[in-house]
């Protein structure tokens, strides 16, 4: 056996050795939970100052209605059945939606700026007019102040929004701030909003 493992053994064996590891060991230990408390608040503390004085950098844009358009191609709601919303706030059947995108104008039931099924609170039993009514010029302050007051939580949603329309789009469809209990609506007529605050929670 080597000469250096027969003295390390012997030196092992000495109670004060062992304190001394042991010392050690426990100085190590609360050391390393302190720095990482100090992580941990020095994390949290960033947090909430980013929360409340950093506000979100939203980088929707707003434009001052139908006359800022500038090609002959809209962008709509896509999915409705029967309803469309274009992104100049025209709603209209499906059959008058024209070849580029738009609701045909010169139909007598195509409807600019539409709240028919909406609320006072801002919310509606049809997607299209919650869409449609969302685009207003007269909403954005409600649509900023809502952004402003966003949770971090919503970021992955409305980070990837561009615009106006985009926004409407997104802010309309239903999300966890429409249903309570995680299965049922908190409003099951009216829920689609724009609005700044969910349905009213209904009564259990």
């Amino acid at each position: 056996v080597p000469c250096g493992a027969v003295l390390w053994r012997r030196l092992l064996r000495k109670r004060w050795v062992l304190g001394v590891v042991f010392g050690l060991s426990l100085v190590y230990f609360i050391t390393s939970t302190f720095k990482q408390e100090e992580r941990m608040v020095r994390d949290r503390n960033l947090l909430q100052v980013q929360e409340h004085e950093q506000p979100i950098m939203w980088k929707v844009k707003f434009s001052s209605g139908n006359s800022s358009q500038l090609s002959n191609q809209c962008r709509n709601s896509v999915q409705g059945k029967l309803l469309i919303t274009d992104e100049l706030g025209y709603i209209c059947e499906r059959k008058d939606l024209l070849v580029n995108g738009c609701c045909n104008v010169n139909v007598p039931s195509t409807k600019l700026y539409s709240c028919d099924s909406c609320l006072p609170n801002g919310c509606c039993s049809v997607y299209e007019y919650c869409v449609s009514c969302c685009l207003q010029p007269s909403k954005q302050h409600l649509l900023e102040r809502f952004l402003n007051r966003a949770a971090i939580a919503f970021q992955n949603l409305f980070m990837a929004v561009e615009d106006h329309f985009e926004l409407c789009l997104a802010k309309c469809r239903t999300s966890s701030q429409s249903v309570q209990h995680e299965n049922t609506y908190r409003d099951p007529i009216a829920k689609y909003c724009y609005g700044e605050y969910p349905p009213e929670l209904l009564p259990v």
